[in-house]
């Protein structure tokens, strides 16, 4: 622009905007900000990409649902339910799915979406989990991310519950018996819930208002939240050439960052689309309205909630009477308690290991997971408790399609919900010390070539090729903490002054994550001089 030009509309209207919102200062500083290139990091990215296909689709989806348990008669094109009395939330479902140009495709995208939305969420948390990105400063963040997967778990099951078919009516039932064991208070909840006697007139108007309103906006929030926080602490990165705890070495957000990320998001619109054009998931129209004196056949509800359908199958039918002729349903009970104690053992652990060793410092170098082996083996123990509730939570189907006994799953699943956690425990903790062990040998000794030699005196030998030295910083970067020690038994003045309960379990806990039997002392550079210089690489 000439001196004597005067500035353009457009321009006008970005200087009014940057004159109250500081537009051009904020671009500046953000919008070369350098973001790491792994594939793993694009883990979140299919979670907020899904969750923004989950709103677009419902949006248009709500249009046409209606949110009633009246009664109606169905007279549309789907021939097999003529004549048949339901609900008119499952008549409007039906209607989507028939009537509705774009309708059956929408709602596909719509369920599909968000079970890639969970298991998208799962995997980046547990990502987040084994390479320790949920460190100082990112505790919060951590936090804010374990509940969008909770909350995201809760919506999806009212989400399959709006459309009252028979399927998603058992499921209704399901959480009616839970909330009946709750002492005390159970009956009042219920009547709240249902507004009267099972099924009652206002269960799907009320989980139609929590599930389009009330958790998609807390979500909304908490997702608003997490992002400022990953854009404010910057994200983590592995180990490597130039890469410190006091930089970040990447792509910039403007314009490689950005691009790839847009490209990145139709991409995962487009694998769900096709994904369902071509594959069906709840078909309403097969099982037909619920009815209460009618149970769906193969009754299972989508897998993130299959754990917990698993621990009540699995769970004893015990009863006990309490308070003169009062029932307390502990068959039920227990495992209502165990479901939200065993997913918030995950969430809590970074706070457990964040006191045991007693480490302030803000981490922004990812570790490799075998090089923190109790925080992986416990990680690893704990989907193997998650995957062996939800084998119970399919035991009729397990049983029915491969022909074994019901009863027999039963007791392996409560077997395997104490044995096999620890025994995963166990072998990954010893299988990460191996690779530990292994990459020591690697420092030391080079990697192997398949090339066998023979030497003058008739030995043979495999030779082996020197590490880069990106390789051997990759391999060696990682920091081996010692365990806290308790402080000594009497002061300076010898007066006893024995550690409490808190302190020695404090110790005990830093020895476990810590001690000699959970890491392979790293080469030091005194013996990988003295190995190299002899083999002479």
């Amino acid at each position: 622009m000439t001196r004597n030009q005067s500035p353009g509309r457009g321009q006008k209207a970005a200087d009014w905007a940057d004159g109250r919102l500081g537009i051009y200062t904020l671009a500046r500083t953000n919008l070369r900000k350098v973001f790491p290139d792994h594939w793993s990091f694009m883990l979140g990215e299919i979670c907020l990409y899904t969750f923004l296909i989950i709103i677009l689709t419902g949006v248009y989806l709500t249009l046409f649902f209606k949110p009633s348990m009246g009664e109606v008669v169905y007279d549309g094109s789907y021939v097999p339910l003529k004549g048949i009395g339901m609900s008119e939330a499952y008549a409007s479902t039906v209607d989507i799915s028939f009537e509705v140009r774009g309708g059956l495709l929408i709602r596909q995208i719509h369920h599909w979406a968000a079970v890639v939305f969970v298991a998208a969420m799962f995997v980046h948390m547990m990502r987040v989990f084994f390479t320790g990105a949920f460190r100082k400063p990112r505790e919060i963040n951590w936090l804010f991310g374990f509940l969008l997967l909770f909350l995201g778990m809760l919506d999806g099951f009212f989400g399959y519950s709006l459309p009252d078919d028979l399927l998603s009516g058992t499921g209704i039932r399901f959480i009616e018996g839970v909330v009946l064991a709750v002492p005390l208070v159970g009956t009042y909840i219920q009547m709240f819930l249902f507004g009267g006697e099972f099924p009652g007139h206002d269960i799907v108007p009320r989980f139609f208002t929590v599930h389009v309103l009330l958790i998609p906006g807390i979500m909304l929030g908490l997702l608003v939240a997490h992002l400022i926080l990953v854009f404010h602490h910057k994200h983590t990165q592995w180990a490597g050439p130039g890469s410190t705890e006091k930089n970040v070495v990447g792509m910039p957000l403007m314009p490689v960052y950005l691009a790839k990320a847009g490209g990145f998001f139709f991409l995962v619109f487009g694998i769900i689309a096709l994904m369902s054009a071509v594959a069906t998931i709840n078909p309403i129209w097969a099982y037909g309205p619920y009815r209460p004196d009618q149970v769906s056949t193969d009754a299972q509800p989508d897998w993130y909630m299959g754990f917990a359908e698993g621990l009540i199958r699995v769970m004893p039918g015990w009863e006990v009477g309490v308070w003169g002729g009062h029932t307390l349903n502990l068959g039920v009970l227990i495992p209502f308690l165990l479901f939200p104690v065993i997913l918030f053992a995950i969430a809590a652990y970074p706070f457990v290991e964040s006191w045991a060793t007693d480490d302030r410092r803000e981490h922004h170098l990812l570790d490799r997971p075998r090089n923190a082996p109790v925080r992986t083996a416990f990680g690893a123990a704990w989907i193997s408790l998650y995957l062996v509730m939800l084998a119970g939570g399919g035991n009729d189907l397990i049983a029915t399609h491969f022909h074994l006994s019901l009863n027999t799953i039963t007791y392996a699943v409560r077997a395997g919900f104490f044995v096999v956690p620890v025994a995963v425990f166990v072998i990954t903790k010893r299988w990460c010390l191996g690779l530990q062990r292994r990459d020591r040998d690697k420092v030391l000794h080079g990697r192997e070539t398949g090339i066998v030699k023979r030497l003058p005196h008739g030995e043979f030998t495999e030779v082996h090729a020197g590490l880069t030295p990106a390789e051997l910083h990759r391999l060696t970067a990682h920091e081996q903490p010692r365990p806290l020690e308790l402080p000594a038994p009497v002061d300076e003045n010898g007066v006893a002054r024995p550690a409490g309960a808190l302190t020695r379990t404090r110790a005990r806990l830093s020895r476990g994550l810590h001690g000699e039997g959970s890491r392979i002392p790293k080469p030091t550079a005194e013996e990988y001089r003295s190995i190299t210089d002899g083999h002479g690489h």
